[in-house]
């Protein structure tokens, strides 16, 4: 049987519909004047307008912020704001990805809280911090074998799988010693981060990767620049295999002891606090 509108029903219906229409092209049309408006303020500042909203703020369960308070320094470097929005992030990215143990490695809060702060601490001036092309996290206890090569490893990323591949004896090393300027996990997840720029336009990724060209092209222009960093001790020379490897080296030393890279590089450490989008104490 037919269903048949009186007058009243269909201006009733034109109006929720039209409504709707109106707000959506309201929402469509907001939207792209904050790009706008955003694309401008990254031009100039070299920043995104935000980084840090949130609808709600996750928590750790008491042992995985007991494992942050007492293993991860960086956390304590924070102010009581900054550590609720680090909390935040280190458990939506425990949520996020896939921790596969291998060798009869357990993945305990232990790992997924020390391997998600080291992600979070490098992407905390992103606004997009999960590293979309990373869909799971495995776990050795050691060095493994990599089929990639036929070599062993201690880390490796691979876009292909979107796997991190991480040695967890030699990822603990990294954190040992917080001065000598070498770390598993830094450098793995900086290689992720960069890739994932490559692939990803949204406004942090494209700030990483428009900064790291900014450094290419002021390293392929300026000699005595490039000169002084052959040079110099303060970089191993792994940094200089490509420039990828050079750009993961670069960031750990960046973390590790950023007012003697400063000192140095000051230049050269500008680039990777803009490029990171860094303004935490000590940096």
């Amino acid at each position: 049987m037919p269903v048949i509108l009186n007058a009243k029903d269909f201006n009733m219906s034109s109006t929720i519909l039209l409504g709707i229409l109106f707000a959506v092209l309201g929402y469509i049309i907001l939207y792209y004047l904050f790009r706008m408006i955003e694309m401008g303020y990254v031009l100039k500042r070299k920043k995104p307008l935000y980084h840090h909203f949130y609808y709600y703020l996750r928590r750790l369960n008491t042992n995985q912020k007991t494992v942050l308070i007492q293993q991860f320094s960086f956390y304590n470097k924070l102010t009581k704001k900054e550590k609720r929005y680090f909390e935040h992030r280190v458990a939506s990215f425990i949520l996020d990805k896939d921790f596969i143990g291998r060798d009869g490695l357990i993945i305990s809060d232990e790992v997924r809280v020390l391997i998600s702060a080291t992600a979070v601490m490098l992407t905390f001036g992103f606004r997009d911090y999960y590293i979309g092309l990373i869909s799971k996290i495995v776990v050795y206890p050691s060095a493994f074998f990599s089929s990639t090569n036929q070599q062993y490893h201690k880390g490796e990323f691979n876009p292909k799988l979107a796997a991190l591949v991480l040695s967890w004896e030699d990822f603990k090393k990294g954190f040992f010693n917080e001065s000598d300027n070498i770390n598993l996990g830094i450098h793995e997840f900086t290689h992720a981060i960069h890739i994932n720029s490559l692939k990803e336009r949204d406004v942090s990724s494209t700030i990483f990767s428009d900064s790291f060209t900014e450094l290419s092209e002021l390293l392929n222009t300026n000699e005595s620049l490039k000169l002084r960093l052959l040079e110099s001790d303060y970089f191993r020379r792994y940094a200089f295999t490509n420039q990828f490897e050079f750009l993961a080296v670069v960031i750990e030393n960046f973390i590790e002891t950023p007012q003697t890279f400063k000192n140095q590089f000051p230049v050269l450490y500008s680039k990777v606090k803009q490029m990171l989008n860094f303004s935490v104490a000590g940096y």
